[in-house]
C-alpha cells in the first residue's frame, strides 16, 4: 500500500511535506496528530543534516514531545521519503529533508566532519548510461567521498 501511495504522491514537485504526511495519514487510517507536524515542520526549517539530538533539542524548545515520539515519527516520515536517513563512516546517524531534491552527493571530511553536498550533471549522464546498457531502472543511489578539507578552517 504505502507503494501506491508513494507512485502517487513523489513526482508531485509541488506538494508540501504536509500535504504528504496528511494524504498518507488519510489513506491508513491513521490520526494526525499536532506531534507529528510539529517534527515535520521543524525538520523542514533546519538547511543541514542533524541527528535526533539536535532535533529533539530544537523542538524541546517550543514544545514538549519526548524522544521516542521523534525517533518513531521519523522513521514514518523516512518511509514516506519526506525525510533521508544517512549512516556516515558506518557509526554516524544523520538525516535531512528530502522532498524534491534531486540527485545530490556527500563530501565527508574525516577530520572535522563537515559534510558537503554536491551535484554534477555527469553522475546523471552516467546513471542514464548504466540504465539503458544493463536494462535497469535506477530508482535512487548514495554517493559518498570520503577524504579531508583543504580549508584553513577545517576544525580538529
Amino acid at each position: 500500500m504505502l507503494d501506491q501511495f508513494l507512485l502517487q504522491m513523489i513526482n508531485k514537485e509541488s506538494t508540501n511535506p504536509n500535504d504528504i504526511l496528511n494524504q498518507y495519514l488519510e489513506s491508513q487510517g491513521l490520526r494526525k496528530t499536532p506531534e507529528r507536524s510539529i517534527i515535520l515542520d521543524e525538520i523542514y526549517n533546519i538547511n543541514d543534516h542533524f541527528d535526533i539530538d539536535e532535533l529533539f533539542n530544537l523542538i524541546s524548545k517550543k514544545n514538549k514531545i519526548s524522544k521516542a515520539t521523534i525517533y518513531n515519527t521519523i522513521e514514518l516520515f523516512n518511509k514516506l521519503e519526506l525525510v533521508k536517513k544517512h549512516v556516515f563512516n558506518d557509526t554516524k546517524v544523520l538525516y535531512e529533508k528530502s522532498l524534491n531534491k534531486k540527485q545530490h552527493n556527500h563530501l565527508i571530511c574525516e577530520k572535522c566532519n563537515k559534510i558537503q553536498e554536491f551535484c554534477d550533471p555527469r553522475l546523471q549522464q552516467i546513471i542514464d548510461s548504466a540504465e539503458t546498457l544493463l536494462k535497469f531502472k535506477i530508482s535512487k543511489h548514495s554517493l559518498n567521498f570520503y577524504g579531508r578539507c583543504l580549508d584553513d578552517n577545517c576544525k580538529k
